[in-house]
């Protein structure tokens, strides 16, 4: 049997008092994801239990590679049911990392299993999830429902296809979906694909002969993304860059145009002008930006040849930059341009040094105008919320904080969710129980619904979409 149990993460009675009267019945809504839109419209049944639990799950593969299974099991041409039973094996023993929990916690929530998975159990809960699978008709739109999901913001780059979202609205589903706005691929100026995606771009909005045509294309993808209901953006750096004149990014974009390679130097004075340039943009439109930095990318050339772009081969990077982005936001603070934005920070070491970095750019009239966002990705985990927790009530207001996301492109995901709110109850309980805080549980409650779902639907004005 499972060992998740009513009181899992849950260590004294007001916690579990705090999420069973709070926190659990709250509805989700998943601001920041890589689901695929598509899937969600097409709302086909899936054929197995791999298809929904391990295909395009990078985490789970990285947790497989690191207990040595062959890639061929991972991400090659074994079948489906055999890198199913790797995957339970090797979880069988992953004692501590967050899939241990999260993957046990999926199986109870969406296949009504209570089998602990290991390899003994393996083949069983492969016939045991297919055969629910089948009875079920198990589909996205059913997961997402299943797990009282009402908002889901995918991240889609600038000519993306957005009659999908229209015709998701047209759907009747119980949840709504809508696109975050991510030019990432046209900020990443030295990419070899780089003149393709200007193309993509340039067959919805016309020529993009320079760089003030390029800033008019986005302005143009960006009217269109709001009217499918986008209240959101997305930029992803492993650092912010120095905000350069727009004659200096100019040239940089004129050579790349014109098929030459430009330097790592060259790279950054495009990226830092674009950077600010979005920021300005967002904030013309009232869009809220969401800031991931820290990440380290495509480490392993070897397996990026192989697999490409998003498998797993990625790690946390020790310069997340705070000078330059303070440079960034007093600029954009003293031009009235500076937007409702969440930092995400992949290294631990700089929660402090970004959590009163935003502190010195608030503003009257918006609750947490600069958010610090929830512990992602390498960070969503035990440890990691813990932390957050930690740093951001000792320096910023929680009861400001907009809550947690997936970041995922699994359907299952969702349990996330829970997992973080039954941290956060953990967190409030024990202060509570230790006198450090209020014992009026009504008014802890009230915060912690806030910090579940009721904040980040304010802060991305979403109700009416």
């Amino acid at each position: 049997m499972s060992y998740i149990k009513d009181n899992f993460l849950l260590t004294n009675k007001t916690a579990e008092k705090l999420y069973n009267a709070y926190a659990k019945d709250m509805p989700i809504f998943d601001y920041h994801c890589h689901l695929p839109e598509k899937q969600i419209l097409a709302n086909e049944t899936f054929n197995d239990v791999f298809e929904i639990w391990l295909a395009g799950d990078h985490y789970k593969w990285r947790l497989m590679r690191n207990y040595g299974v062959d890639e061929e099991m991972i991400t090659g041409n074994a079948s489906h049911k055999e890198k199913f039973l790797v995957y339970c094996k090797t979880l069988g023993t992953a004692f501590g990392n967050p899939l241990y929990h999260w993957s046990q916690v999926e199986l109870k929530e969406f296949f009504n299993c209570e089998l602990e998975i290991n390899e003994e159990n393996a083949e069983q809960i492969w016939d045991w999830c297919n055969e629910y699978i089948r009875l079920n008709k198990i589909t996205p739109q059913s997961l997402i429902e299943k797990s009282n999901v009402k908002y889901i913001f995918t991240t889609n780059e600038v000519f993306d296809d957005l009659t999908t979202f229209e015709k998701i609205a047209q759907k009747g589903y119980a949840f709504k979906v809508m696109p975050a706005f991510r030019a990432d691929k046209i900020m990443n100026i030295e990419a070899e694909k780089y003149n393709e995606f200007v193309a993509l771009l340039e067959a919805l909005t016309g020529e993009i002969k320079d760089l003030t045509a390029l800033e008019a294309a986005l302005e143009n993808r960006l009217q269109a993304f709001i009217k499918v209901g986008t209240t959101a953006s997305d930029i992803a750096l492993e650092r912010v860059c120095k905000v350069t004149e727009k004659a200096e990014a100019e040239k940089v974009f004129k050579k790349r145009r014109s098929g030459e390679a430009v330097s790592v130097e060259e790279a950054e004075i495009f990226k830092g002008y674009l950077t600010y340039f979005l920021f300005k943009l967002y904030a013309k439109y009232d869009i809220a930006t969401e800031l991931h930095v820290g990440a380290m990318r495509n480490n392993n050339a070897v397996m990026m040849a192989k697999l490409g772009l998003d498998t797993g081969f990625d790690s946390i990077s020790e310069d997340n930059s705070i000078k330059l982005m303070s440079r960034l936001f007093d600029r954009l603070n003293s031009e009235n341009s500076l937007p409702k934005t969440i930092v995400f920070n992949l290294n631990p070491k700089m929660n402090a040094e970004i959590m009163t970095l935003i502190g010195s750019f608030q503003s009257g009239g918006v609750k947490g105008k600069l958010q610090y966002g929830p512990a992602w990705w390498f960070l969503d985990n035990k440890v990691g919320m813990e932390k957050h927790l930690e740093d951001l009530t000792a320096t910023g207001h929680i009861g400001a904080f907009v809550g947690m996301l997936t970041d995922s492109r699994s359907l299952l995901s969702y349990p996330r969710h829970h997992y973080f709110r039954r941290i956060l109850c953990n967190y409030f309980g024990t202060m509570m129980e230790k006198g450090e805080m209020t014992q009026n549980t009504e008014l802890v409650g009230k915060v912690v619904q806030d910090i579940c779902f009721n904040n980040a639907v304010a802060y991305l004005k979403v109700e009416g979409k």
